[in-house]
């Protein structure tokens, strides 16, 4: 006979709940909580099952509050990337447009490898009352809610239709979740009936479980290989991405370039790698890159990829890494990524294997050439004096540029400090001219590049390091896409601070639709013309007193020298503080420098209007330098 298991009547919500709380990963010797907290906004679909939950188990799952579905995973995001993705948050909603606004989110999450728990309701499991309020119905599949709608953006999805079924799906989850490799927005459908449903529990299920984050080395012959091809460049380059900050990298990374000289550029996931005084560090690539990083990557004979994705901002859609016979070398956890642009793969941990690659070329006592070290070194000093140039501001008392406004914050700021950003015009010009003090002051959302993403962001990094300065660096345009999450900040006293920048429209994308012909048609934030274009005088829009509208304080600047003045005053607010800016919309002399890499957005191929004619014959131009490394 077998030991009879103890168990415990539990609904199905309250027992999702109590295991969520008994979850932790540990690495390094280091052991935190997976799930710190659920998000919710309760409807029908989840009100009287994990509604009732969250209050049964209020004393072992915090809660917040939030005010819109898709800002709740922003918020998650924000958080498990401050905690290195080993901890994150869990989100709950009903089963109609509670659920389909997760979506965003859930891609956000996945594209940036960022974990995740979504909880949204779904229709009745018995389907006993068919269909129930907001169900879709899907004529040839009974099975089919709007949740399925998560389906392409989750790493991991289950719909739990019997009680039972819960144990093998969250500990599917769990294992997703802390999987370095595939973790992202992991999707657990609830349908309402099965929610508040009871079930006697094995105890065990609720037993304190502690999932090991592991950080693998690299294979003997790969790392062999990789060794022979770093000993044999003259030119290489470090590209460093956002893998190195989730493996904690950055010491390892500092080691390895000092020790062989070579030079670091980064991704915006990876900017902060190495700080931007370190004497190997060259700025951002690609785009957005500095002239010095973007210089170096034409003429590497070995690009050595750490932690990246190799996205098209990157490689300026496979036009920047030009050099003749170069290689790539790819050190990833992720076989994908490994394999990327034929390169020799080495799949590992970035921390454990830079510290293999280290040891082994220490052997060798490699380095790259004085020559080599002198020339970016000197081009560095070149680029840091253009960055001086935007961010200086003669005359303090007018109106300031964006770059100025980025410039009056970087003399505030300290290693202690985060910057969070997604979207807009300010990412380029914070990948050429922020200077990254420390491994997690830049936070840049760049994967999805999320409008409305910063402000729930960044309430999220302040819940996982409240003894740190947060800001959140938005666009009028950004702004008005998700400001509602101001009233949680408020309400629960996460004193953000917000640097709200009015340019009157999408100047990014404005400047975009200028450059291939699209001559700027419904950029800004205009009045419409006769011709019905929206080229009439600027709208009578207060973003300020919106902001004071929602509780938060606000602090307006209309000058260079009040901006300087709110800006430390919002740093030693201990209240959810905004600095709201008008800038300069026009081309001036302190505006940012120009791209100094391609990015492909294709351009009509046949027109009329001289605009577009122009920009294809430059598109063209730009087109036949593309290649294909094979």
């Amino acid at each position: 006979m077998t030991a009879q298991t103890s168990t415990t009547r539990l609904t199905v919500a309250q027992a999702l709940v109590r295991f969520l709380a008994a979850q932790y990963t540990e690495r390094d010797g280091v052991r935190q909580r997976l799930i710190g907290a659920t998000w919710g906004i309760f409807g029908h679909g989840n009100v009287a099952g994990l509604g009732q939950a969250l209050v049964e188990y209020g004393a072992d799952m915090p809660f917040h509050q939030g005010r819109n579905e898709q800002s709740m995973v922003h918020a998650a995001v924000g958080y498990a990337r401050q905690s290195n993705r080993l901890s994150t948050h869990a989100v709950t909603t009903s089963i109609g447009p509670g659920a389909t606004n997760l979506v965003t989110g859930a891609a956000l999450a996945t594209v940036n490898h960022i974990p995740v728990l979504l909880l949204p309701g779904d229709i009745f499991a018995t389907r006993v009352a068919d269909p129930v309020l907001q169900q879709l119905e899907v004529p040839y599949a009974g099975d089919v809610s709007v949740n399925d709608t998560l389906r392409p953006v989750s790493r991991y999805f289950d719909r739990v239709t019997r009680p039972e079924a819960l144990i093998p799906a969250a500990l599917q989850a769990m294992r997703v979740l802390t999987d370095p490799v595939e973790t992202g927005a992991v999707t657990l459908a609830l349908p309402q009936d099965v929610q508040a449903e009871a079930y006697d529990w094995p105890d065990e299920f609720f037993a304190e479980r502690t999932w090991a984050v592991r950080r693998p080395g690299a294979d003997p012959a790969e790392l062999a290989e990789a060794v022979r091809a770093i000993r044999a460049a003259r030119r290489p380059l470090i590209v460093a991405g956002g893998g190195v900050h989730h493996s904690r990298a950055e010491e390892a990374l500092a080691e390895f370039a000092e020790a062989t000289g070579i030079p670091v550029a980064s991704t915006q996931a990876g900017k902060g790698s190495l700080r931007h005084d370190h004497p190997q560090d060259v700025g951002g690539v690609g785009h957005t890159g500095t002239a010095t990083a973007d210089e170096l990557a034409r003429t590497a004979d070995l690009v050595i990829g750490v932690g990246t994705r190799y996205t098209d901002f990157t490689t300026a859609s496979h036009t920047l890494f030009a050099g003749d016979g170069v290689r790539f070398l790819n050190l990833n956890i992720a076989p994908y990524d490994g394999h990327k642009l034929a390169g020799l793969p080495l799949v590992a941990d970035a921390r454990s294997a830079l510290g293999e690659l280290t040891a082994a070329l220490g052997m060798h006592g490699h380095r790259v050439a004085d020559a080599y070290v002198t020339e970016y070194s000197e081009d560095k000093e070149r680029w840091e004096q253009r960055v001086d140039a935007c961010y200086e501001a003669d005359e303090p008392d007018v109106r300031p540029t964006q770059p100025q406004v980025l410039g009056a914050l970087d003399a505030l700021v300290d290693e202690s400090d985060v910057i969070i950003n997604a979207a807009g015009s300010l990412p380029g010009d914070l990948h050429k001219l922020w200077r990254a003090r420390s491994r997690d002051q830049y936070h840049l959302e760049y994967g999805y590049s999320c409008m409305g993403y910063e402000i729930p962001a960044a309430i999220g990094v302040k819940l996982a390091a409240p003894e740190r300065n947060v800001w959140a660096l938005v666009g009028d345009g950004t702004y008005l896409m998700m400001p509602t999450e101001i009233v949680t900040a408020v309400q629960e006293g996460i004193a953000i601070k917000i640097l709200l920048v009015q340019n009157h429209g999408y100047a990014s994308i404005g400047g975009l639709s200028e450059s291939v012909g699209g001559e700027r048609f419904g950029t800004a934030y205009r009045y419409t013309s006769d011709d019905g274009t929206f080229t009439g005088a600027p709208l009578p829009v207060d973003l300020a007193a919106n902001v004071a509208s929602l509780g938060m304080r606000v602090l307006r600047a209309k000058t260079v020298r009040e901006l300087r003045e709110a800006l430390a005053e919002a740093r030693r607010a201990d209240t959810p503080t905004c600095v709201y800016v008008e800038t300069e919309t026009a081309d001036t002399v302190s505006g940012p420098p120009p791209a100094q890499a391609w990015w492909d957005v294709p351009v009509a191929e046949t027109a009329t209007r001289p605009s577009a004619v122009k920009a294809r014959e430059l598109y063209e131009r730009h087109v036949s330098t593309r290649r294909r490394h094979l």
